[in-house]
């Protein structure tokens, strides 16, 4: 009777540690699979969202240095692939490479200083912007 008092004992003192041990996503610890998984999920998304966006994938991992170059290339494949299957167009990205314009400057903004920079070249081939010297 003893072995079992004692058997009992150990199984009781083990049940908590071991139903803790199970919860370790719930104390914040990761899975390393998990956290691989996840990475290389957002790592493809990156990739078919750069092709989606019509971006070259040198533009792709520029503009996403910590993503797994990897992954996003595989992501940029399957949405390419899927794309041209489905003859489907990209969509113009909106937002400018970094370094293709000054800090803090749009597309809108550039458009807007060379419409005003043809318009006064225009206006002073016609006359109408130089002053007349008499």
């Amino acid at each position: 009777m003893a072995d079992s008092s004692g058997m009992k004992r150990l199984l009781l003192l083990l049940l908590p540690l071991l139903a803790s041990l199970a919860a370790c996503d719930q104390l914040g610890i990761e899975d390393p699979a998990k956290l691989a998984a996840a990475k290389e999920a957002e790592g493809k998304a990156v990739g078919s969202a750069c092709r989606h966006a019509l971006r070259a994938i040198e533009d792709c991992y520029t503009l996403n240095p910590k993503a797994q170059k990897a992954a996003v290339f595989a992501g940029w494949k399957e949405m390419d692939e899927y794309m041209r299957e489905n003859k489907l167009e990209g969509v113009a990205p909106v937002v400018p490479r970094p370094g293709s314009a000054k800090a803090g400057e749009g597309e809108a903004e550039k458009v807007e200083k060379a419409e005003k920079a043809d318009d006064k070249a225009s206006s002073v081939k016609d006359g109408k912007g130089a002053k007349a010297k008499h």
